[in-house]
């Protein structure tokens, strides 16, 4: 099975900040942190320090999509923020971020094994595939 999380931050989020709540979302789940595949955002994030310093840190590769690529899964998502349409014109980025690379990756359906987390600067989300 593969498992990717997906990632949505304020600019200049810092990867502790990141960091811990990866961390304490899988340890919530029951998930070990070495089973996860890859990370996901959304492609103005994909030079955001922190996210870049994260992929480094856990060794793992950070895919982006469209806004527009990331609308078609809007049905499927946990929650809808209009907070993060009117930034970026999706609905919500870690879940559907998680659910588009975990697609990519398996060439098949996945759903949210973990919806929509956040803390005061971050939301994440896990998608399985496979």
């Amino acid at each position: 099975m593969t498992l990717v999380v997906g990632l949505g931050c304020q600019r200049g989020c810092d990867v502790d900040t990141l960091l811990a709540l990866f961390d304490s979302a899988l340890a919530a789940g029951g998930i070990e942190r070495q089973r996860v595949s890859a990370l996901a955002s959304i492609d103005r994030r994909q030079d955001e320090p922190g996210l870049l310093a994260l992929a480094r840190l856990l060794n793992l590769p950070l895919q982006c999509f469209s806004a527009g690529q990331l609308t078609a899964y809007e049905a499927r998502l946990s929650h809808r923020s209009t907070v993060a349409f009117a930034h970026t014109g999706c609905y919500g980025i870690a879940e559907s971020a998680a659910l588009a690379l975990a697609e990519q990756l398996c060439g098949g359906p996945a759903r949210l094994l973990i919806t929509r987390q956040k803390n005061a600067q971050a939301t994440f989300a896990l998608a399985c595939a496979g």
